[in-house]
């Protein structure tokens, strides 16, 4: 969910619309403000509490799409595989540990106002650890915010293509061969995996903690961006189309459907020249570029308008309807703002390395005084 896509007009169109629907699935599915507006729209609201998460499936195959703008086989960047992965979790950790600090803080809040299953409990110190280190599911800790499985997921996905291409260098090392055949490998590699999560991991829930389970959306990204760079792309395009639809024949899911629709949207996009000229207005293209800030503050910050609105008016669907949207906006305005301050400044590693720090210390402080008030 990064910005590194500069500027393709057709990714920003994805990124913008998923972006939208997260927001808007969470609202219906956290918080009393959509229990008491659903009778206005029964029918979105069930659309949106049920399919509103497929739009992950976008920021998926778009993530994997851009990974492989930046790395392909033989790539020099591979030859130091740990400072990239560093330099991966520092990019993610700072919004992140900014944003969870703001979780904690608004769900100690939202919890004076109302009493609801989407505020957590104030977090010991295990599960603040958790968090910064990206291990959260796996270590089946409470999540302190909806979403933060992404990020850990955003980066598991990283370490894991970023491997894939690596051991062809490694292999080198030891086996001297052609640089063909090494890129050859590094490619077999990604399509492999690829293919395995999408006819095995994906259909087994005890893979939804790890990369494997989400690796085939992410793999068809990176395959569509490989593809269209090669001379018979429309074939190697409809190949992959191929093995797409193969997997949804053997097991129909809907989130791989959606991760099919939007590698076929990548691949047309591509190979029309739509990819870096689709016209988009400017106000699409700036929500695209501040969605991760977007996606990192609209839960805590939701949950305040859930608490105030639903609390002065607990019975009036028009008005909660409408605290909906302004929770949207408000989204929208403070991802704007973390986004300039937070995600998108160059601090120093030091500085960087600081953010997490400040969380487990915060984090610990935070629920130390809740537990004192609260006794």
């Amino acid at each position: 969910m990064r910005n590194d896509a500069s500027r393709m007009p057709a990714i920003d169109a994805l990124k913008a619309a998923a972006c939208v629907l997260i927001v808007l699935h969470h609202l219906a599915f956290y918080g009393p403000m959509a229990d008491i507006a659903r009778p206005l729209m029964p029918g979105l609201m069930d659309f949106l509490f049920d399919y509103g998460r497929m739009a992950v499936q976008v920021f998926l195959v778009v993530s994997g799409f851009l990974f492989a703008a930046r790395f392909g086989p033989g790539s020099p960047a591979l030859d130091t595989p740990l400072a990239l992965l560093f330099q991966r979790y520092t990019r993610l950790v700072v919004p992140y540990s900014a944003a969870l600090l703001l979780a904690i803080a608004c769900s100690a809040v939202a919890g004076v106002w109302m009493e609801h299953r989407s505020i957590s409990e104030p977090p010991d110190l295990g599960q603040l650890l958790a968090h910064v280190l990206l291990l959260h599911d796996l270590l089946d800790q409470e999540a302190l915010s909806a979403g933060v499985w992404y990020v850990a997921i955003d980066f598991q996905l990283f370490a894991l293509a970023v491997l894939l291409l690596w051991l062809p260098h490694r292999l080198a090392a030891r086996f001297p061969a052609r640089p063909e055949a090494l890129r050859a490998m590094a490619v077999a590699l990604v399509a492999g995996m690829t293919v395995a999560s999408l006819f095995g991991f994906n259909r087994n829930d005890l893979w939804d903690e790890t990369a494997l389970y989400f690796f085939g959306a992410f793999g068809l990204g990176i395959l569509c961006s490989w593809a269209l760079r090669l001379p018979r792309a429309t074939l190697w395009l409809g190949l992959l189309a191929l093995v797409a639809v193969a997997a949804l024949a053997v097991d129909f899911r809907a989130r791989i459907a959606v991760a099919t629709g939007v590698m076929l949207f990548l691949a047309v996009a591509g190979r029309s020249g739509l990819l870096h000229a689709l016209p988009l207005p400017a106000a699409v293209s700036r929500l695209a570029q501040i969605s991760y800030s977007v996606f990192l503050v609209h839960f805590p910050l939701s949950l305040l308008v859930n608490a105030a609105v639903s609390g002065l008016f607990p019975a009036n669907p028009v008005i909660n309807g409408l605290g909906m949207l302004l929770a949207l906006a408000l989204s929208i305005v403070a991802g704007a703002e973390f986004h300039r301050r937070i995600e998108r400044p160059a601090f120093a590693i030091r500085t960087r390395l600081l953010f997490p720090a400040g969380v487990v210390a915060g984090g610990w402080l935070a629920a130390l005084a809740a537990t004192n008030l609260g006794g």
